[in-house]
């Protein structure tokens, strides 16, 4: 099939560069707005925590001498949340900027490893083991109620 003179064809880009720069806006873009939804999904998690308090409803807190309340620890554990929430919308927003300022530049963006997801992740890894201990250690019902 022919093109007709200033028309190109669908299947040939017009200029090279400039399509995989879109594309690599675009990529950016997209993984700017996934961090986004997951500091959303962390706030909103951390909201429903501290306010409704999970740990507060656990019949076997009686029986511990605790000088904790429940409900204060849930308040912790969902502010932790939410604080890390907040934390990976701005550093998202931070490296979005960073990128799309050197990708406007023209300069090669070296892709390494995700420091603000392997922050999160252990970020988040750490709280679930505070929340694990503190649910074994705290909320487990005591030996003489299994065996009863």
């Amino acid at each position: 099939m022919r093109s007709v003179v200033g028309v190109a064809e669908m299947d040939v880009p017009i200029k090279g560069e400039s399509v995989a720069e879109l594309r690599d806006y675009l990529a950016e873009e997209r993984t700017f707005l996934a961090w986004i939804r997951t500091s959303i999904a962390l706030m909103g998690f951390g909201f429903v925590v501290a306010h409704f308090g999970i740990f507060a409803n656990e019949p076997h807190m009686t029986n511990h001498g605790s000088a904790i309340q429940p409900h204060e620890l849930s308040l912790w554990f969902g502010t932790a949340l939410i604080a890390i929430g907040v934390t990976v919308s701005l550093f998202s927003a931070r490296r979005y900027m960073r990128l799309v300022g050197e990708l406007n530049r023209g300069q090669f963006v070296k892709r390494s490893l995700s420091k603000q997801g392997l922050i999160v992740a252990l970020s988040l890894a750490l709280l679930g083991i505070a929340i694990s201990i503190y649910m074994l250690l705290i909320l487990a019902p005591p030996p003489n109620v299994l065996h009863a």
